[in-house]
């Protein structure tokens, strides 16, 4: 049990839980301990591969009481996994970034193909990471900056600049040491971070390259000071002045202007009014992350876009003061429904409510409601006294009884739809045995909502956190619209979801949503963009695929056109959505157009494998190639399929062709 944590009841604050504090088995202790994340299951394998473990097995007896057998990593395999991830990866490579070069802005969790440092000096970059200039286009980008050493070798300079200045100048020279040392090495000690970090993380050792920095400008000085003894004054101070400007600040800008140029690029601003926009009056939308969030709040708060719809973070829905905001008034927008009162959710009651199949109860599912109210009660009863009185569910099968009349005087779904009203909506969470907060309270929402507030999914939220759901949800622009229609079949691993309503969200693509200027080719468009253009292009492919469906061939024709006019390869290289798109387009009876589409394909492909396959083995059998690899084959041998399968034979022949041929190639 570690500090309390206080919560605000009638004017006072009271202890309402305790943050929990690890209590490490004495066994698995180390001396400076590097390996300790378990938030994800892939961290243990990263660790393994980091730190080349073999470790030291152990014998154990779990939590369930079973005997096990637990690799412990030794000291060395620790120090390993510093060294090579922690100091080289997520240090030195941002260090290098900064003052030798970078190869590309896309995310590295390792390997050779995105995000490492790289000088300009070709027989140095290849040697590290392969033949840099036979790097197809599709694995280049505006970010490949090249400082040649420069930067690096006058900060240097810089150093002996100080220590040859005396005993002020060595006092200096510890002072500037300390600074790069602490804001540098000693937040990555501090830190301590686990592999796989969901976003590049060199911003937090910018401390550091500040402090180089001072040593870069006293660079300067030693140039001027040793160039002094053989030029007269006169020609020195200007001459150092304008070579050092030039070589240095002056490649820098060069190389670094067209990506950092953000000018023009209104992405973030208009695809977050899309997420709003796509919403019914006095809508209620889930969102989760930071990039389909905070746009649309600067949306409502700044350009005042349909602020009658109430955002609601999930990520946020885990504590008890995010609930009790979205109970309040916000804008137009009125409160959300939810039912628990503030002491039935406050942190430390109800965070987590687990999910059983008690035997006792021969139904194979409960109501929605008798649900709710059962975790709502504060009957001893309702709680498992083995897990501190903790709330649960009793079955794991729960089933929501629909009242059409309020359905369809809440005008939830199109008239020509209401023969396909449910009487029953089934959610089936038998693959669960928990909820978190923010889970259960999109069941309380939905169980007490009467279908008065329309509620939406945002299409960048996890399937984890729909709750088997999906089976009906109305796809309408960038959010799910939950209706009480039955369409396909439940899964997490499913990509696409629900129904479409063609015609709401053909008016939305083409009439309601702005683009932010993202197919402009001035406008650079980064990582960050480029995932959210991947969900663009299977939104539009997912419309035209209806309307094929719906006999619209003409309709299809101009949202996949529109489709590749706003994502072209040139921003986002073919993926899997963007093939999926080639065999829409092959269905609208456009052949020529989607063959012209698919040599492109083709060509890309063939480039990138033929680049990928050049490399010598030791890199090929690096994890980040040999996924491309095998990624880009997948990609070739669907591109050939789909050839194949829409009467386009010669191209097919060809994409099969070489696919064998790179097959025994990469086996």
């Amino acid at each position: 049990e570690g500090s309390p944590y206080y919560s605000q009841r009638d004017g006072k604050y009271i202890v309402t839980d305790h943050r929990v504090v690890p209590n490490y088995d004495d066994k698995f202790k180390t001396l400076f301990p590097r390996m300790w994340s378990s938030m994800e299951a892939g961290h243990a394998g990263e660790y393994e591969q980091w730190g080349r473990i073999k470790g030291t097995r152990i014998q154990h007896v779990n939590e369930q009481g079973e005997k096990v057998v637990i690799t412990k990593p030794t000291m060395v395999e620790n120090l390993r996994f510093f060294f090579r991830y922690q100091v080289g990866h997520m240090y030195l490579r941002y260090f290098m970034w900064n003052f030798a070069g970078r190869q590309d802005d896309v995310q590295s969790h390792g390997g050779i193909l995105h995000g490492n440092w790289i000088s300009g000096i070709p027989f140095i970059d290849n040697w590290r990471l392969g033949d840099q200039s036979d790097r197809p286009a599709s694995l280049q980008n505006r970010a490949n900056n090249k400082y040649y050493f420069l930067p690096l070798i006058l900060g240097i300079l810089g150093v002996f600049y100080q220590y040859n200045k005396g005993r002020e100048g060595k006092r200096g020279l510890w002072l500037v040491f300390l600074l790069f040392l602490m804001t540098g090495l000693a937040i990555v000690v501090y830190l301590n971070q686990y592999p796989i970090q969901p976003r590049e993380r060199d911003y937090a050792y910018a401390g550091s390259f500040y402090a180089f920095a001072i040593w870069i400008g006293l660079g300067v000085l030693y140039l001027y000071e040793a160039l002094k003894k053989v030029l007269p004054e006169k020609v020195n101070a200007p001459l150092v002045t304008a070579v050092t400007l030039l070589l240095v600040p002056g490649i820098m800008l060069a190389e670094n202007y067209d990506d950092h140029d953000r000018s023009g690029r209104y992405t973030a601003r208009d695809l977050g009014a899309n997420y709003l926009k796509t919403c019914a009056p006095n809508a209620i939308i889930f969102t989760n992350g930071d990039n389909d969030t905070f746009p649309l709040w600067y949306n409502q708060e700044v350009e005042h876009v349909r602020t009658d719809v109430r955002v609601c973070n999930l990520s946020y829905l885990q504590t008890d003061w995010y609930i009790s905001q979205m109970k309040r008034q916000a804008y137009e927008s009125k409160p959300i429904p939810f039912s628990l009162k503030e002491e039935q959710y406050t942190q430390g009651t109800r965070d987590i409510v687990y999910l059983l199949d008690d035997p006792r109860i021969k139904r194979p599912a409960i109501d929605l409601l008798e649900a709710t109210a059962f975790v709502a009660s504060d009957d001893p009863a309702t709680k498992l006294s083995q897990v501190e009185n903790a709330a649960f569910i009793p079955k794991k099968k729960l089933t929501f009884r629909i009242n059409k009349e309020e359905v369809i005087r809440n005008k939830v779904v199109r008239p020509e739809d209401y023969d396909k009203i449910v009487d029953t909506m089934y959610i089936d969470l038998s693959n669960r045995d928990y909820l978190a907060k923010d889970e259960y309270m999109i069941l309380d929402l939905l169980a007490h909502n009467h279908w008065e507030r329309p509620i939406y999914f945002a299409i960048t939220i996890g399937p984890e956190k729909f709750l088997n759901l999906s089976d009906y949800f109305q796809l309408e622009g960038f959010a799910y619209r939950l209706v009480p229609i039955r369409t396909g079949t439940s899964g997490e691993e499913r990509i696409n979801f629900g129904r479409v309503a063609s015609d709401l969200m053909y008016k939305n693509l083409f009439d309601n949503f702005k683009w932010g200027n993202m197919n402009n080719p001035k406008v650079y468009i980064d990582e960050n963009n480029t995932r959210m253009m991947t969900n663009i292009r299977n939104n539009f492919n997912r419309l035209a695929s209806t309307l094929v469906e719906e006999g619209k061939k003409e309709q299809a024709v101009k949202v996949l056109e529109k489709s590749f006019d706003l994502v072209p390869p040139r921003v986002v290289d073919y993926e899997y959505f963007s093939l999926e798109m080639l065999n829409t387009f092959y269905k609208t009876g456009e052949k020529a157009k989607a063959s012209q589409v698919a040599e492109g394909a083709y060509k890309n492909l063939n480039d990138l494998l033929a680049y990928l396959l050049s490399l010598p083995p030791e890199y090929r059998t690096s994890g980040d190639v040999s996924d491309e690899i095998q990624r880009s084959m997948f990609y070739l041998q669907r591109l050939g399929s789909i050839c194949n399968s829409n009467g386009d034979t010669a191209l097919g022949s060809k994409t099969d062709k070489t696919f064998q041929e790179y097959l025994k190639r990469f086996q």
